[in-house]
């Protein structure tokens, strides 16, 4: 591969980032080993932990008290989702000051397409390490990054996971088999047990080996053009891009705590949030759906679940609400069995089939267009005022009974501030009293 082909993408991954924004945040916490949790208790989920309780074993996704008996010391942090996202907002304000080319990935993570900034920045080493000065300045010294930097986003991604915490490693054609060679193939960002078993089968045992196997062989191990791009991936072609894709569905899910299950009214709460959470997000993309799926997991009991194709596209929670309730009604009147019970693990909703506001069509009989335009007007006010400044009445009964929840995926609800407008209503303290 000749070395004339030009680094042209920066990635940036942030480390530890719930852990470290909270450290960053509180003084107490630093240098600890602490764990960012869902929810208090001791079958929380670790979501986050920090540089030093990764040290001691520690790993995201590990039961609170399967960590402590890694480490003692381990102190529990509760998410607080609107502190990350304004971190987040902090990082891409200094990603956009280099390079307006900036996509977010996920809420800890952004790509930079540096092809139209040869000329402005000769090296992009010493871009990175301007940028890892800006950001300490900007969120603070607790909050640190790994920078990749490489032709194309895969490589750059790749290069963040080589060197943590706080790394900055450049692939080229000149380095790139000495890296792979120290490499495992699950190592490789999408490159699961299934893949390498795939792999395996045809003789390929190290991502060395993947690089320079031919292209007609990886079309054979994953079955089509799938082969094309992760043989384009290895050769320092781009195929992954760096744009934004449109929603095909949005989803929200809760698990149910052991006094909401005993209680029929906050599990009707947590079903009224559940729908209101996902109007708000339909609000601010301009989308109506015709699709809703509902489900609920119980311990010991089969899972139920339905599917409801509209007639009419909608966004307003009522009526998705109302939608799930008859088909609920149905299902306990034939069968003789109560959905929400004592047993109730788990529920989620997702809206798909979206419809952009501006090509939906109103029925001649059942016009809607004002309770739409209410409903903007709602939100708007919401996110100017507070989130809290109106409500809907079902909205009033338990109305923190959803804690606020954030995940590493999409951030396109958040908005950004040289596309859509910032969702400031993602920027509250969910657990902020009413006024």
């Amino acid at each position: 591969m000749s070395n004339s082909i030009p680094a042209t993408r920066i990635y940036v991954d942030m480390n530890s980032f719930f852990a470290s924004c909270e450290q960053q945040q509180r003084e107490e916490l630093r240098g600890k080993p602490i764990g960012v949790v869902s929810h208090s208790g001791n079958y929380a989920c670790v979501i986050a932990p920090s540089i030093e309780a990764k040290r001691l074993g520690v790993k995201t996704g590990m039961r609170l008290s399967d960590c402590r008996q890694l480490c003692p010391s381990l102190i529990p942090v509760v998410a607080r989702p609107f502190i990350y996202r304004q971190y987040h907002l902090k990082i891409m304000d200094v990603l956009r000051h280099y390079c307006i080319e900036t996509v977010p990935k996920s809420i800890d993570e952004a790509v930079m397409d540096m092809t139209s900034y040869r000329l402005v920045y000769p090296c992009l080493k010493t871009v990175a390490q301007n940028i890892k000065v800006s950001l300490s300045e900007a969120c603070g010294s607790y909050v640190k990054c790994s920078i990749g930097i490489a032709p194309n986003t895969f490589l750059a991604k790749l290069a963040t996971e080589l060197q943590k915490p706080d790394g900055l490693v450049e692939l080229t054609p000149e380095n790139l088999d000495e890296h792979l060679a120290r490499m495992q193939l699950t190592d490789l960002p999408g490159i699961a047990r299934a893949n390498e078993k795939r792999l395996m089968a045809v003789g390929i045992y190290t991502p060395l080996q993947l690089r320079h196997s031919s292209e007609s062989l990886l079309r054979k191990v994953f079955g089509g053009i799938v082969g094309n791009y992760w043989y384009q991936r290895l050769h320092f072609m781009e195929v992954d891009g760096s744009s934004t894709q449109p929603y095909q569905s949005m989803s929200t899910a809760r698990t149910v705590s052991g006094r909401q299950r005993e209680s029929l009214a906050l599990l009707e709460s947590l079903f009224v949030s559940l729908c209101t959470r996902l109007e708000q997000r339909m609000v601010k993309q301009e989308v109506f759906c015709k699709e809703i799926r509902f489900f609920i997991r119980y311990t010991n009991i089969p899972a139920w679940e339905t599917r409801i194709v509209l007639n009419d596209y909608t966004q307003d929670a009522v009526e998705i609400r109302q939608y799930i309730q008859h088909q609920m009604a149905c299902f306990e009147q034939a069968h003789s069995f109560r959905l929400f019970n004592n047993r109730v693990q788990q529920m989620g909703v997702t809206v798909s089939s979206f419809l952009h506001g501006k090509r939906c069509q109103y029925n001649l009989f059942d016009n809607k267009i004002n309770k739409d335009k209410v409903r903007a007007v709602m939100y708007a006010l919401k996110d100017r005022y507070r989130r809290d400044i109106v409500r809907r009445a079902s909205e009033i009964m338990n109305p923190h009974e959803m804690r606020d929840a954030i995940g590493f995926g999409s951030v396109k609800d958040l908005g950004d501030k040289d596309g859509s407008p910032i969702n400031e209503y993602l920027l509250e303290d969910d657990e902020l009293p009413l006024i």
